[in-house]
């Protein structure tokens, strides 16, 4: 029965989050696109630079990127005066969708939410499951990536966070 235990809360989603990221070495630079966000408006990757982009790529149906999001808006409180800013990417939902879940969340997301409608931006970047993040440092170079669901306010990746700001 307790080998079950692990299993049974992968199942449901529940499995612990992690705090690691995985350095990308040598660091590549990271594929442009353009996408609206939840009021309409256009945003770049391009239009960040000079700032460390935390780039996560979810879908309202897929259980860690439901656990994941809360510690993003956390982190996002944390560095807002810092040049950082989270952009997140969602999988072909529906605005009204996306809109909804987000009232959903506690705490309730204020960095950018963007739609990729087509799913076209994924595959430029070399996704292949969800949630997917990648960290861009200041010269719009891919410096970090993590697949699986983290807890983006641990310490560790703050930490990582913080020196990639101070470059």
């Amino acid at each position: 029965m307790i080998c079950l235990l692990p299993a049974l809360a992968a199942a449901q989603g529940k499995t612990d989050l992690t705090s690691t990221l995985t350095p990308v070495a040598p660091r590549t630079v990271a594929k442009d696109f353009a996408l609206k966000d939840l009021d309409g408006k256009t945003q770049s990757l391009t239009g960040y630079r000079g700032k460390v982009v935390l780039i996560n790529f979810w879908g309202s149906w897929c259980p860690p990127c439901r656990r994941e999001m809360p510690s993003m808006e956390r982190l996002y409180q944390t560095l807002k005066t810092e040049p950082f800013t989270v952009l997140a990417i969602n999988q072909s939902e529906s605005l009204d969708l996306v809109f909804a879940y987000t009232g959903e969340i506690e705490p309730a997301p204020t960095f950018p939410m963007l739609l990729d409608h087509q799913g076209e931006v994924p595959p430029q970047w070399g996704v292949r499951g969800l949630p997917a993040s990648f960290i861009v440092d200041k010269q719009g170079r891919i410096a970090y990536r993590a697949m699986g669901g983290r807890e983006f306010d641990h310490p560790d990746i703050e930490k990582t966070l913080r020196t990639l700001i101070a470059e």
